[in-house]
């Protein structure tokens, strides 16, 4: 069998858990659902597709101890840390290159650190499914969940027909990429059946995305060229990280390279998928009381009903006749909202991180 490898990015902030999720601790490194951080949870889960050995986490210099703290089991040299953010198609690049100089032929998956999948078994066929697929011609793979409902913070992917069959599963050509559509649009992707969210998880061989890079993105692909070329140096990735890839150009791999490549095809996931974007979404995660009240630590309702109470540090939190709120108590900070106001969250820690005397909570 080809080498394979997974790359987890791993450099979010998860501003929509605040007080939680910070800026040394963000989403992916807190057990938001389930009693692993996040992202030990998604290096489980693709342990059981490629060797432990074979997985890079990409994070933040302020998150790369964090990330080492929460994947012990992983090689302290997979954990490597962008000196600042250039989104994902730099995220990319830079793990096109640690895979190629490991393996130059080897297909790889490039995947978000926060998702929520329960149903491990089917995640591992699919995903090897998608290496399959990569590994079978020079196509770039990605994985679509299926909506269920007319999302408008998704990006989607239209399907074409049938590509063909893969370890005894359908892989369909994809027509093309669209931004997050608004709310009527997103109901008539919805009731087409054509259509998949776009859940940010790529399978291809280290050749075929850089001709990707190559054909589509030629500014970044110079970009990534002189960085490979300042890694063989003495200084090694230390000294050529710093000092290329903030030259990078921001840009996300939609942009980039998906939305212009003709040769993508999607892979209909059949796992449970939920990208948990902000506090009401981890409610169906977890049994409620009667009252469906999700409560998290020492936390109580009394004559209340549907909150999402969390409570850290042995503090007891207790919420009496209030009913669809958020209430999340932390050593640092308490955050009282009601639920369908919590996307609100981000104007908040905009303001703090405008105020020096309250920049220290974010």
């Amino acid at each position: 069998m080809p080498e394979r490898f997974v790359v987890i990015m791993a450099g979010g902030r998860g501003e929509r858990f605040w007080p939680q999720s910070c800026a040394a601790t963000p989403k992916h490194l807190l057990p938001i659902v389930g009693d692993k951080t996040m992202l030990a949870q998604t290096v489980d889960r693709v342990a059981g597709v490629v060797p432990r050995e074979n997985i890079f986490v990409l994070t933040t210099q302020a998150q790369q101890a964090g990330c080492r703290g929460a994947c012990p089991d992983l090689p302290a040299g997979n954990i490597v840390a962008e000196p600042m953010g250039r989104d994902t198609a730099a995220a990319t690049g830079l793990a096109m290159l640690l895979v190629k100089q490991r393996s130059p032929g080897a297909a790889f998956a490039m995947l978000p650190a926060d998702h929520v999948i329960h149903d491990v078994k089917e995640y591992a066929a699919l995903l090897n499914v998608a290496f399959e697929s990569a590994e079978s011609a020079d196509v770039l793979v990605t994985l679509g969940i299926k909506p269920t409902a007319p999302e408008t913070g998704f990006g989607y992917i239209q399907q074409a027909g049938p590509w063909k069959r893969v370890g005894g599963r359908d892989v369909m050509s994809v027509k093309r990429f669209v931004e997050k559509p608004n709310l009527e649009t997103a109901k008539r992707y919805l009731s087409s059946g054509e259509y998949f969210w776009n859940a940010g998880m790529f399978v291809w061989r280290v050749p075929v995305v850089e001709a990707a890079f190559r054909a589509h993105a030629s500014e970044l692909y110079a970009g990534l060229t002189k960085l490979e070329s300042a890694a063989k140096s003495a200084g090694g990735w230390t000294a050529a990280l710093p000092e290329v890839y903030p030259t990078l150009p921001r840009i996300s791999v939609d942009y980039a390279l998906m939305e212009k490549s003709t040769n993508v095809v999607v892979v209909p996931a059949t796992f449970d998928w939920d990208d948990v974007g902000a506090w009401p979404a981890i409610a169906k995660h977890f049994t409620p009381d009667s009252a469906g009240n999700v409560l998290r630590g020492l936390a109580m309702v009394e004559g209340g009903a549907n909150n999402i109470v969390v409570s850290e540090s042995g503090h007891l939190t207790a919420v009496v006749g209030a009913s669809d709120l958020v209430v999340v108590h932390t050593a640092q900070a308490t955050l009282v909202c009601p639920k369908d106001k919590a996307q609100d969250i981000k104007a908040l820690l905009k303001r703090l991180g405008e105020d020096a005397a309250l920049r220290k909570f974010l």
